[in-house]
This record gives structure tokens, sequence and C-alpha cells, in this order.
């Protein structure tokens, strides 16, 4: 099993802050997501490798375990792993982050082991009993880990809703072993197992699942806020009943928009006007999320305002209410003037100084 370099996956050096790691996870996420690589199998392998890259490097008790472990990850604890595997069988089944998504380093790195193991004399183990004694082992049915992944969308999909499709990569417990990982020689004498040998089964490698990749439509409602979570029952990992399924939890980003600033709910967009309509007040074509809109500018308005379309932003979900949509105006001057335009422009300031305008700097220069 051959040792991953995360930090190389990612292109970031050992010492590269969580920001820095984040900001590279989803700039390589997005060069090499499915949805822009269809049937590019290459690209797939890459995109799960950065996601396994990014759960492991964006989790500091997971980091300070790679980053003290490295390329030695496989020293030590071999010689009894296999028995400390079959002894948790009898209980819950190693869950957590590494089952789904990821990589058979990633799983045996991170998964962890445990049981009721007691140490036997001679060629043998003893294991405690439960419930009834089968040819692979008893083994309480435990719920199958959840998985989690990420998606971006654009600000207009997270406005009206979007169906992306993400590839997910979930184990399924293996028939031949039962989920131990192992196909042991036993036998029972009252309430004891004896374990006389285990071997790694054939049929899964010993892991006890099996990698089963599957394409899912996920539906994102519309309103969903940049960072915002959702949870989808049953979408996650495969238990031995439809019951036991894990979920599968997205993380939600929004992409920013030219010309649009996404701020919780409410949605900001700077809006150049000409002086004269800020002046006179007029009726403009304004870009918004959803195409076009009429904005009416205000008589007498001035660079800096703020026209708010309450209820235009990100729609209701939930127990939060729809934001806005915030237009600031940037009042801008023509300097291309024509001749009978500069004409009319020095009629207008010799009207105004003729009836006292105030000058507009005054109260910078006072005192």
């Amino acid at each position: 099993m051959e040792f991953q370099d995360y930090y190389k996956t990612l292109g970031v050096e050992r010492s590269a802050p969580a920001a820095e790691i984040k900001s590279a996870y989803r700039k390589l996420a997005r060069k090499h997501h499915p949805d822009v690589n269809p049937n590019n199998k290459e690209a797939e392998v890459r995109f799960k490798a950065i996601n396994e890259a990014y759960q492991v490097l964006s989790d500091p008790e997971k980091r300070k375990k790679y980053d003290e472990l490295g390329a030695d990850w496989e020293r030590g604890g071999a010689n009894e792993d296999m028995f400390r595997r079959y002894a948790r069988a009898g209980g819950d089944r190693a869950s957590g982050a590494a089952a789904g998504n990821f990589s058979d380093f990633f799983e045996r790195f991170f998964g962890g082991m445990g049981g009721n193991f007691r140490g036997g004399g001679g060629d043998f183990r003893e294991f405690d009993m439960g419930g009834d004694f089968t040819g692979r082992g008893p083994r309480r049915a435990s719920k199958a880990p959840d998985i989690e992944a990420e998606v971006t969308i654009s600000l207009h999909d997270a406005v009206h809703g979007a169906k992306p499709r993400l590839v997910l990569a979930a184990n399924d417990e293996c028939e031949v072993c039962g989920g131990t990982g192992i196909r042991a020689q036993q036998e029972r004498r009252g309430n004891t197992r004896i374990l006389h040998s285990a071997e790694p089964c054939g049929n899964c490698g010993g892991r006890g699942v099996i990698r089963h990749e599957r394409t899912l439509e996920v539906t994102i409602p519309p309103g969903m806020a940049d960072g915002s979570r959702m949870r989808l029952r049953g979408q996650g990992g495969k238990g031995a009943r439809s019951d036991l399924n894990g979920d599968l939890i997205i993380r939600v980003h929004v992409e920013s928009a030219p010309g649009f600033v996404l701020n919780g709910r409410d949605i900001r967009c700077a809006l150049p006007v000409w002086d004269y309509e800020a002046a006179l007040g007029a009726e403009v074509t304004a870009p918004a999320p959803s195409g076009k809109i009429a904005l009416k500018i205000p008589p007498g308005s001035q660079s800096g305002r703020v026209l708010r379309l309450r209820g235009k932003g990100l729609p209701a979900r939930g127990k939060e209410s729809a934001g806005d949509l915030l237009y600031e105006l940037r009042v801008l001057a023509r300097a291309d003037l024509t001749s009978n335009e500069r004409h009319l422009m020095q009629q207008l300031a010799d009207s105004q100084r003729a009836r006292g305008v105030a000058d507009p700097r005054a109260e910078l220069i006072r005192g």
C-alpha cells in the first residue's frame, strides 16, 4: 500500500496554513470536477485524490497524525492487527470519515481498530461470544458511515436552485466475510469462540468492504447561502439494511458573479449611472441575478446612495427570510462632451453660481 503525499496532491508546502490549503483545494476541485471533465477517468481519479487530501489536511487532528507518522505509517502493530479486526467484528465495525470516498491508504491510516481482544495461549485467541454463532462470526449491525462532499454553484443557481452531479465512492459490506475482512477457522466451546487461524478475505482483500462508485444527481434548493450544509438521508455508506445506510452531507459554496457580491443572504451590486441620470432621475436597465430589471433612480441621487429591493436577494429558506438586492450608485461624468454639450454645461455652472449654490468643498477647507 503506497504512502500518499497529500501536500504534493494539493500543491502546498507542509507548513501551509489552513486558509492556503482550503484555497488550493477549491481551485483544484473546480478544475478536475467531473461536471467540467465529463467521461474523463483521469480527471475523476484526480478529483478523488484531491478530496481525500483535503479531508486529512483540513482536519487538525488528522493532519497532526499524518505529519507525525508520515511515510512510516505502516510501522508497528502488524502482528495483532488481523486478530484485533476480527474481534471488533463482534461489536461495531470501524467507521468514520475513512469509509466512503477514500483510498486504502486513508482507511488503514485513519480508520482505527479496536474490539474486545483477549490474549490467549498457544496458536489461538479467545473472544467473548454474543448472539448466534455462525461460520463467519457474530456481528452486531451498525449504522454505515456518513459521507461528506462539497459542491460549488453559481449565484444564479443559489437563487433558482440547481441539480449538479456528484461522483461518490462508497463502501459496501463484503458478503463473503460479512464485513470482518477475515476468513477464519474457528470453533465454539460454550459461550466462547476459539479462533485457530485467520487470514484476509480474498474477496475484499481484508478490508471488509467492496468499493462501489455511483453518480448522484443532487437537488440544491433555491436559497442555499455560501457555506450552508444539507443532509441527504440514506445516501451515504451502505449498511446491512437500508435503514442503516449513512447520510450524505453536502457543503455548498456559492461562486461570486461579475458585478455582484453575496453578503449573507443579501446581494449587492455597484451600479454606475450618468451624472444627468442622478440629477434628473431616470429609469435604467440594471443587471440582476435573474437577468435584467428596470430600476428607478430618484432625482438628486448622490454617488454612494443605496437603493434596496426588499426580498429580491437569496430566497427564503427554512426560518431564514429572503435577502435583499442592493444597488450602490456610482455617479459618472462624461469626458467626451461635444461643443454644444460643453456650452450647456457652462450655462448650468453659471446659473448655479448666480443663485449662490454652496461650494461642496467648503467644509473641507474651513478653519
